[in-house]
């Protein structure tokens, strides 16, 4: 299939071939025709399948006919970098347009002012996450009930409680006459169902990759709230290093310098984890740097330009880069710190690998995380082999795989200890 079979104008076809687009990925060659057709969409795919250029691409081209008399654009993002990445994709494409549109991008982090002067007189396209587009909509630089065409991008993210507050006003505001897309890698059960209550009969589009490696014996048996749709990250490699969480530091910068790794990217559970690490890498002369959330905007748009560029070989990020970054050809993730649920392993590991390109990702397992590591392998249906680095070798060993029941059940529950409780004061009478 061509991009000039899907129905896309000449103008954005000629932008396609100038970003070197031969022919559409399979989440595009699904959408768009949908989207085009003003069809209410969810489209779920792998990380680096092409998802922002297929709803970029019938947004611009829906914007140059009757939908543009309607009303604006309003894509949602989760983090202010995607924002970012987004509203250049959107002036990407649409450079050769006969109706030239006004995109503006709108995050917080930053001053309100130079935004609400780009929104004088309206806007075409807005890009923005929710916190800053509320602010805009109480200075009344934005009317909601104009949007024609919302986008929710990384749309589970923005669907779960985090976001629930913001995200539930920001519907509010909006027409009920509109053309809704969702985009996501993952849409667990519970945001499956929430989101069918904001779309209007929608197209579901589900584009699998083959798995990369034998799943995992107990995936059929997952528990409720599998992400089902998590799609399998065929390109990328995973291993499963076994360590002792003190010694991971060590490990790791032994890693980076046998490994020949250009840039890695680190994920680690908390800020203060990422300034801490990256420090002690610092130390042993490796370039590294922290990203977090409570970086100042300035500065995180300077870290990861420097690492986009490989002036940084190591940036150390909350799960905040686990949605917000792409970075062309990012050779290698880590996760120092395992991710809280298998649905941010699919994202983080999902930074590299991306556009058809082999990825490769390692994950730190200690004792302690073993029996989490084992909830990710089968949730994401796929056992990944433990290995062990030389002169790294854990002394702790994990504790023994649990039966059916799983993790669940190590602990004596409240009823199980009122129970043995009220059996030791039978045993014993006063």
């Amino acid at each position: 299939m061509s991009f000039t079979s899907l129905g896309l104008s000449p103008a954005l076809l000629r932008a396609v071939r100038e970003r070197g687009h031969a022919e559409p990925t399979a989440v595009q060659a699904a959408a768009i025709p949908a989207a085009l057709a003003g069809r209410d969409l969810v489209a779920c795919a792998h990380t680096g399948s092409g998802k922002t250029a297929a709803f970029v691409l019938p947004l611009l081209q829906r914007l140059q006919g009757p939908a543009r008399q309607r009303g604006w654009a309003l894509v949602l993002v989760p983090t202010r970098e995607l924002a970012v990445q987004v509203g250049e994709t959107v002036h990407g494409f649409a450079r050769h347009l006969p109706q030239p549109l006004k995109v503006v991008t709108a995050v917080g982090g930053v001053s309100i002012n130079p935004q609400l002067m780009r929104l004088r007189g309206g806007a075409d396209v807005v890009v923005a996450t929710p916190g800053r587009l509320l602010d805009l909509v109480d200075h009344n630089a934005l009317d909601l009930r104009r949007v024609a065409l919302l986008v929710l991008d990384e749309a589970d993210r923005l669907l779960d409680s985090g976001f629930a507050d913001e995200l539930r006003r920001v519907m509010s505001l909006l027409p009920a006459r509109r053309q809704t897309l969702m985009f996501s890698a993952t849409f667990p059960a519970a945001v499956t169902a929430l989101a069918q209550t904001l779309l209007n009969q929608p197209v579901r589009v589900d584009v699998p990759e083959q798995p990369a490696a034998e799943p995992a014996p107990e995936a059929a048996a997952a528990e409720e709230g599998t992400p089902a749709t998590a799609h399998t990250l065929a390109a990328i490699e995973q291993h499963a290093v076994q360590v002792d969480a003190p010694r991971r530091t060590q490990l790791l910068a032994h890693m980076l310098r046998a490994g020949d790794w250009s840039r890695v990217l680190v994920f680690v559970a908390t800020q203060y984890a990422t300034e801490h690490v990256a420090d002690k890498l610092r130390r042993q002369g490796i370039s590294a740097a922290a990203f977090h959330g409570d970086l100042g905007q300035r500065t995180r748009s300077q870290v990861l330009a420097d690492f986009q560029d490989a002036r940084l070989q190591v940036l150390v990020a909350t799960d905040l880069a686990a949605r917000g970054i792409h970075v062309e050809g990012l050779p290698v993730v880590v996760n120092y710190d395992l991710p809280r649920s298998p649905v941010d392993h699919v994202h983080r590991i999902g930074r590299t690998g991306r556009a058809g390109a082999r990825g490769l990702a390692v994950s730190f397992v200690s004792a302690d995380t073993e029996a989490h590591f084992r909830l990710i392998e089968k949730r994401q249906g796929q056992r990944v082999p433990r290995e062990q680095i030389a002169g790294f070798e854990p002394t702790e060993a994990p504790p023994e795989r649990p039966a059916a029941g799983g993790v669940k059940g190590q602990r004596k529950s409240k009823k199980d200890k009122l129970r043995e409780a009220a059996a030791r004061s039978r045993d014993n009478p006063a």
